[in-house]
């Protein structure tokens, strides 16, 4: 992730970077997290992995300026970004920055973090943000490395509120047109989405700091099945948490529960049924000491798929345990 800003005129400009090495890293059309889904891969759609992200996730340019007081006018554009659609994206969330596995709630809440095409305005002030974006709503394709461009006939709004400086609280919903893939032929479709969450942060002592994000999405569109158009709307609800202590030790924890049609995760022959699935996460990451500027990490985590007795023979029972370890390098603190 790189930034550069400067004044220009009666405002601020900046410049923005974010690219991922995962189109070269992550194979297999994505690495094992089940429950997940969302995207396309190899001419069907992915189920219990999560899609690697693309070379680009955002190639944008923003300008702000006072208008009266504190109050601020601001324009972010670019072909690749994040509209004013949902909480912030699961790899910047404070109450997620240590876990490196994505939220099986994802595609309810902040899919929409890497959009190919958009123009966002906002008005905001000390404790207040409100926003609205035109963009380009479909899904990236398989091929990671290029710049997905589509028409900007998507949109969106989102209103955020600091009551206090240690909590966050948004609101926002969109239209997303052609949205995701289906299974070939099939056209894809529009989707409608409606999110809501907020973020308590605060330092407990010292350098200690605890993060927590609950949040709520749903969903909206028409699931087309054999000889049939059906109107599916389906919820998800998201409660996770970090603690950091000393910048060393980071303990974190996610609770999932999310409505997902069959087709999600290729139940063909009930493709239009709503399935309750949950996951429990805990784990833990180490930090060591810095060097050049640079954070080694080393971590583990556990989990707990659970799926009704219907999908329980499709995950070897009713509750499904996975663990992981990884390694993890980011730059110091500053």
């Amino acid at each position: 992730m790189l930034m550069a800003r400067r004044p220009l005129g009666a405002g601020r400009f900046g410049l923005r970077l974010m690219g991922s090495i995962e189109p070269w890293t992550v194979t297999d059309c994505g690495f094992l997290n089940l429950l997940a889904n969302g995207e396309m891969c190899e001419g069907d759609t992915i189920h219990d992995r999560q899609h690697p992200h693309d070379l680009f996730m955002e190639l944008a340019a923003d300008y702000d300026r006072a208008v009266k007081g504190s109050l601020r006018w601001q324009v972010y554009a670019g072909f690749a970004g994040e509209p004013a659609l949902g909480p912030p994206a699961f790899p910047h969330r404070i109450s997620a920055m240590p876990n490196p596995v994505a939220p099986i709630t994802h595609h309810w809440l902040d899919s929409s973090h890497i959009t190919f095409g958009l123009v966002t305005t906002g008005l905001y002030d000390r404790r207040w943000k409100a926003e609205m974006s035109v963009f380009n709503g479909r899904e990236p394709d398989e091929n990671r490395a290029d710049l997905d461009l589509g028409a900007l006939d998507s949109v969106s709004g989102r209103f955020t509120f600091l009551p206090t400086p240690r909590l966050a609280l948004q609101i926002s919903a969109g239209h997303l047109r052609e949205a995701e893939a289906e299974f070939p032929p099939e056209p894809r479709r529009d989707l409608s989405r409606l999110t809501a969450s907020a973020t308590y942060h605060r330092a407990v002592s010292g350098e200690d700091l605890w993060a927590t994000t609950f949040a709520y999405g749903v969903n909206a569109g028409v699931e087309v099945i054999p000889g049939a158009e059906v109107e599916l709307v389906t919820h998800a609800f998201l409660v996770e948490s970090t603690l950091t202590l000393r910048q060393r030790d980071a303990w974190f924890g996610r609770i999932e529960v999310v409505g997902k049609p069959g087709h999600d995760l290729h139940v063909h022959e009930a493709p239009a049924e709503i399935f309750t699935v949950g996951k429990l996460q805990a784990g833990y990451a180490r930090y060591f000491g810095a060097r050049k500027g640079i954070v080694p990490g080393l971590g583990g985590t556990a989990s707990l798929s659970i799926v009704p007795s219907d999908l329980a023979a499709r995950y070897s029972g009713r509750v499904s345990p996975s663990f992981g370890v990884f390694f993890t390098l980011r730059t110091a603190r500053h």
